[in-house]
């Protein structure tokens, strides 16, 4: 049973939720659980809406949807997933030809090169899909100065934001994903502290309980597919944030679907972790 959010005694709160990659059914038990988005209970998807999963459409038309109705009840940050080329590859650029047309892409395309890259949760959370730029020194100011409305690049603070992914020792390594690099707990503080910021919340990987912390307490990946392409077998999980910034964690099984497999539009069989 959803929470009644409609009474004005409960204190405000914002969910965080990780990569759906197309996972239509999982998305309404989310709803199910925790409400619908609205201005008394505020979503933030934290990228991935799309690929994989073969209700995709059915994802980011519904999550559009929400934001149109009223802007300030969902915020949807861009990740690696919602770029041409991840589409091409993982099913959303064939689910979208086969259900609607080219034209219909090119303008799911447009208003991806627009979405927020990264947020900052109550002057404390810095929020991004993949993970924090790996060069010392960079300020939310030059995030803020990303220039959106295009593809990534190969390298660089766009690219760092969409495909990081935190490793348990320090400095940065070339990332197994074969694009951008992976970032120590040295990386991370030193970023949250010369930002003023407390804790980095990202996605981007999938995590047997559907969250794990690391980096001291300092990185939390939230992963919102349970049992991944259906064959991982892990849990889902979203993340409440209250006034004080303080994460709870609410975890939870996948749902049945109609019988459509993932990647059933996919024009190549990548790997389970890009």
């Amino acid at each position: 049973m959803a929470p009644d959010l409609n009474d004005p005694s409960l204190p405000p709160r914002l969910t965080v939720c990780g990569d759906t990659h197309g996972q239509f059914y999982d998305v309404l038990h989310i709803f199910e659980l925790n409400g619908y988005p609205s201005k008394n209970n505020p979503y933030l998807f934290n990228g991935d809406f799309v690929d994989r999963g073969s209700f995709s459409v059915e994802v980011i038309l519904t999550l559009l949807l929400f934001k149109l109705s009223d802007p300030d009840c969902i915020h949807l940050h861009r990740g690696n997933h919602e770029t041409k080329n991840m589409n091409k590859i993982y099913g959303f650029e064939g689910e979208v030809k086969a259900k609607y047309d080219d034209r219909i892409f090119e303008l799911f395309l447009e208003v991806f090169s627009h979405l927020p890259l990264a947020s900052v949760v109550g002057g404390k959370v810095f929020v991004t899909h993949g993970g924090l730029p790996t060069e010392p020194g960079v300020t939310l100011a030059e995030i803020r100065k990303i220039k959106r409305g295009c593809e990534p690049p190969n390298e660089g603070l766009m690219s760092d934001l969409l495909w990081a992914d935190p490793q348990p020792f320090p400095g940065k390594s070339p990332s197994k994903r074969g694009v951008g690099f992976s970032f120590g707990p040295d990386i991370t503080e030193s970023f949250l502290k010369g930002n003023g910021l407390q804790l980095l919340v990202r996605s981007h990987e999938v995590k047997d309980e559907g969250y794990l912390v690391e980096h001291g307490g300092k990185t939390i990946t939230v992963f919102s597919a349970p049992n991944y392409c259906d064959s991982m077998g892990n849990k889902g999980a979203f993340i409440h944030f209250a006034e004080d910034c303080e994460p709870k964690f609410t975890q939870y099984e996948a749902v049945p679907h109609p019988n459509v497999r993932p990647m059933a539009y996919a024009a190549g069989m990548g790997g389970l972790f890009m």
